[in-house]
């Protein structure tokens, strides 16, 4: 074989290419989409300002409570007929006029000389009325248990005419403090399960209180299927250990009694001696007294 031809057939040129010539220039790429840009701090800060301005310029100036006003739904519930809450209900339903016209806004102010009908009656608000007793044995809050044993409100009938009610229930063998008021948003305030005042009880037992016992109700119990917290519970100092002290939050005195008789005790007398900061003292069994305005305030606060 010829040399001259095999090397052209090693050596030949190649075949055209159906690439395009790399040399041709490409298309410039798409720019990449950019987010927006980010502001600075100084400059957010004060466009937010701006905007709060403008909202405060462009906001109707709230009307001043004068002093002969009250909102609708406190008026409501000095009346006696329901809460603040509940009145509030009634009031966006269209249920309650004041001077003859319905009204449904929230904070409405009326004064104590305007006629406010509350579902076709019209209402008499009274002065909110707040009376603590020293409650007496044989004497209930109960209205079901016949002639037997006496209502706790002959204790109290002379005290006011407003249409007051007992915070919570005592029965007959329980004395000691007792709080009356025509306010129904204190009543449901300290008969809420959750209400977190504190209540401390002396407490009468058939025989002593084993210290084991007392430690465990020191560390709470299940009681019908709801935890029971005791804050505090002691031997009352030089008296016998039959008598306890029982600091807890429940208004309910029925859980007092259960408490002791989950241990086997018998529970002779049960005396209430503090209820929410307010004590028996300078108050005799039996007696009762106004609570101060500062005692009011306080009830209101906690």
């Amino acid at each position: 074989m010829n040399n001259k031809e095999g090397n052209n057939k090693r050596g030949g040129s190649r075949p055209n290419s159906s690439r395009s010539n790399s040399s041709k220039p490409k298309p410039p790429m798409a720019k990449r989409a950019q987010g927006p840009k980010k502001v600075k701090p100084e400059v957010k800060a004060a466009q937010e300002a701006a905007a709060e301005k403008l909202r405060k310029q462009n906001t109707p100036a709230k009307r001043q409570k004068a002093s002969d006003e009250i909102r609708l739904n406190k008026y409501i519930s000095n009346s006696g007929v329901c809460s603040r809450r509940d009145a509030d209900i009634y009031i966006q339903s269209g249920n309650v006029k004041v001077n003859g016209v319905p009204v449904t806004e929230m904070g409405y102010l009326v004064k104590l000389n305007d006629v406010v009908n509350f579902d076709g009656v019209v209402l008499t608000p009274e002065k909110k009325e707040y009376i603590l007793l020293n409650k007496p044995k044989n004497f209930t809050t109960a209205l079901d248990e016949g002639q037997e044993y006496r209502n706790v409100l002959e204790l109290v009938r002379g005290a006011t005419n407003a249409k007051i009610s007992p915070i919570g229930r005592m029965d007959k063998n329980t004395t000691g403090l007792l709080v009356f008021t025509n306010d129904n948003d204190m009543i449901r305030k300290f008969t809420l399960p959750n209400q977190k005042s504190p209540k401390i009880y002396q407490v009468s037992l058939d025989k002593n209180l084993k210290y084991e016992d007392l430690e465990k109700i020191a560390k709470g119990l299940v009681l019908d299927g709801h935890r029971v917290f005791v804050e505090e519970v002691s031997y009352i100092d030089n008296e016998p250990k039959s008598e306890i002290g029982l600091k807890l939050r429940t208004a309910n005195v029925k859980v007092v009694r259960s408490i002791f008789e989950s241990f086997d005790y018998n529970v002779l007398r049960i005396d209430r001696v503090s209820f929410a900061g307010l004590t028996k003292k300078n108050l005799p069994r039996g007696n009762w007294r106004f609570l101060t305005d500062q005692e009011i305030i306080n009830l209101k606060n906690m």
